[in-house]
């Protein structure tokens, strides 16, 4: 077998150790811990999905004597044992390395890192590149030409130039600055008083380690020379000590560690004997798309694992508050009688502290109504705690016990605003806002279904049906399971208690085990930061922009929903005029024999059914072609639309206790990172044109305030600039220049003074259009040219801004390798059909990947600036309240004597919100407006 291109070796010890502490203690269900195990697995999993290298092996530690033992029978002495629960863990380890089909190398006698240098040196004289996966700076010794380090949780490149920020002197002298300044982990002595700093400078002054000795007596501090003249011979056995052997008789060759897939059987077996239930759903389903494995079923929880308490009197309640405390994590969800959080009454809460334990605390139930034809199985007593017995149906039964509410919350208060206990939920943030409107902020938290998305994107959803499959195997009760369907559903005020505690307690379990699978992933797939720094911080930041809500003037939309009526009436007649009949227009299949059959215009492409499609982009290609008809359809969607999603829909949204409009924003929806809106959405008001800033015009500020409007300006334009390095876009931005301007002028050759318009207005579509991977097909169709004229304007622009290109290139290669792309703070954003074999598909894939780094970037920066938004308002004692966020856009309603002081710490903050994790090269700029509505204010 010929000899690997690229050569992993994985510092076994390294990845252990790091597994261990990064991970909270896991047992199977036999007792056995297997917490580093699991942590373990899910690290070489993740670097095997991740690496380009041909060839990998694990390098382990046979055990703690080896010949340096023999040298200095004191070396390593100070190290402790390693814990029990560990050291059971090893074989396991080395067991799982095998079943990933892994070379798992250890060789008694010898360190992994002598290993790992034999194996390094031999595999670089043979022109194989070699990666070392460590973090350990014992390693970097090895640092040369032909192998580099890799550190297996930031990914971070360690080469010479990282050696030399870290010993003050190349590879090749490591050795030398180890010797002298002693090791006190691994109790190499070196000499006393010698540190890395100090032995560096000797060796950059003297030369190497035999001229400092040879010539200690020329030093001129005193100590520092006697203590090297004293302790020559201990400093020449450190050398030996630290110095890595690299000749050891090891008996695998390299060209054994060629990359293989694992069997599966064997693989999934270890996995199922350790009970990684989430690993093994994501093998099997990556098994099933390869057509290797048929998709795997959900499975029930055995009844033997879940044990679900009903609480209804005030000292069990405590006994579960106390326990939470003293575990200091605790999972939680409540029940209530409506989806709107801002509506919706308080109905129970349950609680839960470990796998299959769980409780729930009943509030608000009611006598249970009748069940109609709801099948619950039979007679049932649906009184829980508070009689009933099986009675006929038709009489419902009494309310259970329940502990008043108010007392029950008070008790609950204290442990829900605890700062020491963790409070974990699924869509924790429509649970914070209903225990709000009863007096408890809920901090600090964590989210599962944050976390899934953090970690997997949009590769699939985040409901907590779906994670419960995808990651236990467990198929979860459904609400309509207990409350019914269509015409006989309840609210869950009337489910009976047995169904309710079924039901609720087993939401809190399995947002808790979900907790314990995902959180560790973190560490492991280097999305912390993300997660942390990003997406946590939000969750309470979007709970107060929700429960601040919106005005809208009620009038103003009668009014608007008037008039659309009018208007959308007037378009009707003149559509059925120029068609020459009445006919359907909201019917694609009417409007097709219209346009295609009776007025003979070019069928578009066809849907699945085999319709010919009427879709918005083959309208507006014929109304570029100056047709009045499908233009006239255009406008009336666009105003049918307006009036039933808000001038219509809005007033049923104006919460009677606020007289407020109330969106939710969704956090883990979009591939990049942005937020939606909805209930509703308020993100799609069109603002171009003017229908849509009349509805705008509709959501006003309070009395006395102001909306004030801040907007990124040209974020992902500057974001291209900066990523692909384009001098000219950044000493434009750097200047103030107007963009378009110039890249008309640079593109097109014509003077920025005195410029047509339309010059302009083509450099703008081919800027933005660049940032979505447009084509010539694309750009000529908004413009109205030939695809022609289109390719030659792109082929202008990349001449003049070849970087571009290159960037583009080098994220689609990185997108085919790794299914991802990354922003500048470290999202993942997958990008599905990157390696399909449909052009088409893999088409729009690239384009997605092209701009998923800007987009998820500038959806980064906003929500920093959202996070950080409060604390500089409180901090200047300003009132103003942040509203909405609409992509790149930010509306606050502040009081108008603050409206000054409120602009400048608004766009302080947003303008700064990339530092300190990324300093861009071109300045961020946020626009300003102020107006006494939405859309003056833009």
């Amino acid at each position: 077998m010929s000899a690997p291109r690229h050569l992993f070796l994985i510092d076994g010890s390294g990845f252990i150790f790091r597994a261990y502490h990064a991970l909270p203690p896991l047992t199977r269900p036999d007792g056995t811990p297997v917490g580093a195990v699991f942590g373990f697995t899910n690290m070489l999993m993740k670097l095997i999905e991740e690496t380009d290298a041909d060839a990998l092996a694990v390098i382990f530690d046979a055990g703690r004597e080896t010949f340096r033992n023999e040298i200095y029978p004191d070396y390593k002495a100070n190290r402790p044992e390693p814990p029990e629960d560990l050291v059971a863990q090893f074989p396991l380890i080395r067991e799982a390395t095998r079943a990933f089909n892994v070379p798992a190398v250890e060789m008694e006698g010898f360190e992994a890192d002598d290993l790992i240098a034999t194996y390094a040196r031999r595999a670089a004289r043979q022109g194989t590149e070699v990666t070392i996966v460590s973090g350990d700076k014992d390693l970097m010794q090895l640092v040369s030409d032909g192998i580099n380090m890799m550190d297996p949780i930031t990914s971070r490149r360690i080469g010479p130039e990282q050696v030399v920020d870290k010993f003050g002197v190349g590879p090749d002298r490591v050795v030398d600055v180890q010797a002298l300044a002693g090791d006190a982990t691994d109790n190499v002595p070196g000499v006393p008083g010698i540190g890395i700093k100090t032995a560096a400078a000797l060796i950059n002054e003297y030369g190497d380690f035999d001229a400092v000795l040879a010539r200690a007596g020329e030093i001129k501090q005193t100590k520092r020379r006697e203590r090297l003249i004293e302790n020559a011979d201990q400093a020449r056995l450190s050398r030996e000590l630290v110095k890595l052997k690299d000749d050891v008789p090891v008996e695998a060759p390299i060209e054994s560690f060629h990359v293989a897939p694992p069997d599966p059987d064997k693989l999934l077996a270890f996995l199922r004997e350790q009970g990684f239930k989430r690993t093994i759903a994501r093998i099997e389903a990556k098994l099933a798309a390869a057509g290797q494995l048929q998709a795997p079923e959900a499975r029930e929880l055995a009844p033997a694992e879940t044990a679900y308490e009903p609480v209804q009197d005030e000292r069990a309640l405590r006994s579960w508050i106390e326990r939470a405390v003293a575990a200091g994590t605790v999972a939680v969800d409540t029940e209530t009688t409506s989806l709107d959080a801002m509506r919706a009454e308080l109905v129970g809460v349950s609680l839960s502290l470990e796998a299959g334990r769980a409780c729930y605390i009943p509030l608000g139930h009611k006598r249970a109504e009748p069940q109609g034809d709801l099948d619950l199985g039979g007679d049932l007593d649906l009184g829980g705690g508070g009689g009933g017995g099986k009675g006929p149906k038709a009489e419902g039964a009494a309310a259970p016990a329940q502990i008043p509410m108010e007392t029950a919350l008070g008790l609950l208060k204290p442990l829900l605003e605890d700062d020491g206990v963790l409070k974990v939920g699924h869509n924790l943030k429509y649970d914070m806002l209903v225990v709000g409107r009863y007096g408890i902020e809920v901090r600090p938290v964590d989210d599962t279904m944050v976390l899934s998305y953090v970690l997997d994107g949009a590769q699939h959803g985040h409901g907590l049906d779906e994670l419960a499959a995808l990651h236990l195997g467990h198929t979860t009760i459904k609400f309509a399971d207990v409350a019914g369907t269509g015409k006989a559903q309840v609210t869950f005020d009337r489910v009976p208690l047995d169904k309710a505690l079924d039901y609720a307690a087993e939401d809190a379990d399995v947002t808790g085990r979900l907790h314990r699978l995902l959180k560790p992933r973190l560490v492991a797939e280097r999305m912390v930061t993300v997660y942390e720094t990003i997406e946590r911080p939000l969750i309470p930041v979007l709970v107060g922009m929700e429960r601040a809500g919106i005005l809208v003037d009620r009038e103003e939309l009668h009014r608007l929903s008037q008039d659309f009526a009018r208007r959308i009436g007037e378009l009707e007649e003149e559509i059925h005029r120029l068609a020459g009949h009445e006919f359907t227009i909201a019917s694609p299949k009417q409007l097709g024999e219209v346009l295609f059959d009776e007025m003979g215009f070019e069928a578009g492409r066809r849907g699945k059914s085999g319709a010919r499609s009427t879709s918005a982009g083959v309208l507006e290609a014929l109304a570029a072609q100056g047709h009045e008809l499908p233009a006239k359809v255009l406008d009336w969607r666009q105003i049918s639309k307006l009036k039933s999603t808000y001038s219509d829909a809005l007033i049923d949204r104006i919460n009677p206790e606020t007289g407020r409009v109330h969106t939710s924003y969704a956090m883990t929806v979009t591939n990049t990172g942005r937020l939606a809106s909805s209930d509703p959405n308020l993100q799609n008001i069109p603002i171009r044109t003017e229908e849509g800033r009349k509805i705008r015009r509709a959501f006003v500020a309070a009395e006395g305030c102001k909306f004030l409007s801040v907007d990124y300006s040209q974020i992902e334009l500057r974001l291209l600039a900066h990523v692909a390095g384009i001098e000219a876009l950044k000493d434009a931005f750097r200047e103030g220049a107007d963009i378009h301007a110039l890249t008309a002028a640079q593109v097109f050759g014509v003077p920025a003074e005195g410029m047509d318009p339309s010059i302009r207005r083509k450099a703008k579509a081919i800027n933005f259009g660049i940032i979505y991977g447009i084509s010539p097909f694309g750009l000529a169709q908004q413009l109205g040219i030939t695809q022609e004229e289109a390719k030659a304007y792109i082929e202008a622009y990349f001449a003049r801004y070849p970087g571009i290109r290159d960037y583009m290139e080098e994220t689609k290669a990185f997108c085919r390798e790794h299914g991802f792309v990354k922003t500048l703070f470290g999202r993942k954003c997958f990008i599905p059909g990157i390696n399909d074999k449909n052009h088409a598909r893999r088409s729009f894939a690239e384009r997605a990947a092209i701009n998923a780094p800007l987009q998820g970037a500038a959806a980064d920066i906003i929500k920093r600036a959202m996070i950080r938004m409060p604390a500089a308002l409180a901090g200047d004692s300003l009132s103003a309240k942040m509203l909405l966020q609409v992509h790149d856009e930010l509306l606050f309603e502040v009081p108008e004597d603050e409206l000054e002081a409120t602009t400048g710490v608004v766009r302080e903050v947003m303008e700064g919100a990339a530092l300190p994790a990324v300093d861009l090269d071109v300045p961020v700029v946020a626009d300003t407006g102020v107006g006494d509505n939405w859309a003056d204010a833009h």
